[in-house]
């Protein structure tokens, strides 16, 4: 019999979701070599809430792989743990579930900065640290966890940072707001206005200055369940702000938001959260460069395990996290490294050929003081990904649903009547079923399509998961499948890179132009990251205006012309890193800054 080792070597996930012993018969059971040399390495047995689950002994388990493979359903994940990782994980959510290992360090009067891919603990780490998640050291006996003693948990962070910060905490010393993720879930857990949410988030008196610099004072009674993401966001914000806290948290503030909404935000939290502690979790890496004084980089494998690293200086950390691999750990979490020196889609010329083209285009809704939109002119080519930038409340989706069919023009012309395929703003489905079944009404599941499509979304593990049960950035990516499976002349994609972590929007970045290329179609994409939309676009169309009033947009120019011409307008310049090619806003006044105003070169690439 094989002796147990102090220390599992790998770490193995069963989704219980997707796990379905019955209907599998326990091919993993019968295919594991292990057991079948007379070992319980794989067991179907009794869990402490009296169902009976598979287990995994990831002590036994030589990470062969052949249980994951054989799985019908895309269940398990085996996966061996970096050699240098020596210690127990910080938390774990039950055996042969996901493994949180290290945590954050807050710094006082600084802001901290949290980057990394979607699954690998940041929101968990962000809700130790707050003290909503009691940290249980991965301990488990028969299944059922163990809480840990907090003195446990300090103990391990001896010596650092985090000791004092989490002896406060323990001692209930130090007192914590949370911005949450999904701010799309408050009109869930809380009914009423504006005000009312305010006024009992205003501890510190200064919830009307912040109503004034965000423009909502004439939304203050509109009720929460019809506020859009973008107003939800500028909510949740200015409520978490608005609690006296020792440290504010903010876990991805920047959705939804425009480029002027979040350089406002920034300034923001520097000014109302002065002399006290910050950390934010976000995807947009220039905003985050903007605001953060250092960096923590989460990496392991989503939905298995997660790994804090050491803090970084902001620039440093953000390019070590694209060049995927830390050197204090010896660990390369990704194959390639992301860099963006490769400047061949800006400036890339497109087919002469016109797939659609538009003309005086205007749409006034009625009521005093509407909404009215005026589209001078301009043209989609064939094999062309026309990025589409503007402020919120500007436009851009009214213009989408005007070349949808969803809005009628008053008035204008449009050369022709295209197909086209739509992902809108705001995704909401009511299909009662699993995603395979929903992708199933408009393409064939078939290995070239899976190729095409479901690989690079990463969608192999969803498509057993019902649709209902989907976080954002999956629903998201579904969402993106949908449009882009479907047979159009026109792909809208409205904000798409929501709710997506960065390597997913360089990926769908590379999608779309391929998709495009390949299929000699065209796209239209509207979105608020400047980074995706520098990689995906070919030509520019900035709608400049008056944000709620008037939204106009004269011309489709050269991507590099649109982000200057939009950048221009916004007041911000943004330099080029030297090591990875990636944009950086340059601190406003600065000499740079300066520089490139003068020199009219507001989007350096």
């Amino acid at each position: 019999m094989a002796k147990k080792k102090e220390k599992a070597d790998r770490i193995a996930v069963i989704d219980r979701e997707l796990c379905k012993p019955k209907k599998c018969q326990l091919i993993c059971q019968r295919s594991c070599p292990i057991v079948r040399s007379g070992e319980d390495c794989i067991v179907y047995e009794t869990g402490a809430d009296g169902k009976k689950k598979v287990k995994i002994d990831e002590f036994l388990c030589i990470g062969c792989g052949i249980c994951v493979k054989r799985c019908p359903y895309a269940a398990l994940s085996v996966v061996n743990l970096p050699k240098q990782l020596t210690e127990s994980p910080v938390h774990r959510f039950g055996p042969n579930a996901f493994a949180l290992y290290r945590l954050p360090f807050p710094s006082k009067k600084k802001v901290v900065g949290i980057v990394g891919p979607n699954g690998v603990g940041k929101t968990t780490a962000l809700r130790i640290l707050s003290g909503e998640l009691k940290p249980n050291l991965g301990n488990f006996e028969s299944g059922t966890e163990v809480e840990a003693d907090f003195s446990e948990v300090i103990k391990i962070f001896r010596g650092t940072e985090l000791q004092a910060y989490l002896e406060n905490l323990a001692g209930k010393e130090l007192r914590t707001s949370v911005k949450p993720q999904r701010v799309d879930q408050i009109p869930k857990v809380f009914k009423g206005n504006i005000s009312k949410l305010l006024d009992t988030a205003d501890e510190r008196k200064i919830v009307n200055d912040m109503i004034k610099e965000f423009g909502l004072e004439g939304f203050l009674n509109r009720e929460i369940s019809k506020l859009s993401g973008g107003e939800l966001q500028r909510v949740a914000i200015i409520a978490c702000i608005a609690r006296d806290a020792d440290i504010y948290y903010f876990d991805e503030p920047m959705s939804f938001l425009d480029v002027f909404q979040r350089l406002k935000i920034a300034k923001l939290i520097r000014k109302y959260c002065e002399g006290r502690s910050v950390m934010i979790v976000d995807h947009d890496l220039a905003a985050l460069d903007f605001l953060a004084d250092r960096v923590h980089i989460f990496y392991g494998v989503p939905s298995v395990y997660g790994i804090v690293s050491k803090p970084y200086g902001i620039r440093v950390g953000i390019n070590t996290f694209l060049d995927g691999y830390i050197k204090e750990d010896n660990v390369r979490f990704r194959d390639e490294a992301i860099s963006f020196l490769d400047t061949a889609i800006i400036g890339r010329s497109v087919s002469p050929k016109i797939l659609v083209s538009f003309s005086n285009i205007k749409k006034k809704f009625r009521g005093k003081g509407a909404f009215k939109l005026d589209v001078h002119t301009g043209e989609v080519h064939e094999k062309e990904v026309l990025a589409v930038l503007g402020a919120n409340a500007i436009g851009k989706t009214t213009f989408a649903k005007i070349l949808a069919g969803e809005l009628k023009a008053d008035s204008g012309d449009i050369s022709k009547s295209v197909s086209i395929s739509y992902k809108p703003q705001y995704i909401k489905t009511e299909f009662d079923g699993k995603v395979h079944k929903l992708l199933g009404t408009v393409a064939k599941l078939t290995d070239s399509y899976k190729a095409e499509i479901v690989r690079p979304l990463n969608l192999e593990k969803l498509l057993e998961r019902p649709i209902a049960e989907l976080s954002g950035g999956e629903l998201q990516r579904i969402a993106i499948a949908l449009c882009l499976s479907r047979d159009a002349e026109l792909y809208l994609l409205d904000e798409p890179s929501a709710f997506l972590d960065v390597e997913q929007r360089l990926a769908l970045a590379k999608l779309i132009n391929k998709i495009v290329e390949v299929r000699e179609k065209s796209a239209l994409v509207v979105d608020h990251d400047l980074l995706f939309l520098s990689q995906v676009g070919h030509r520019g169309m900035v709608f400049l205006g008056k944000p709620g009033i008037h939204g106009e947009v004269e011309k489709i120019d050269e991507l590099k012309d649109a982000l200057n011409k939009f950048l221009a307008y916004v007041g911000v310049t943004f330099r080029k890193d030297p090591q990875t090619g990636r944009p950086r806003a340059n601190k406003p006044n600065s000499q740079l800054d300066r520089e490139q105003k003068e020199a009219g070169d507001y989007f350096y690439i």
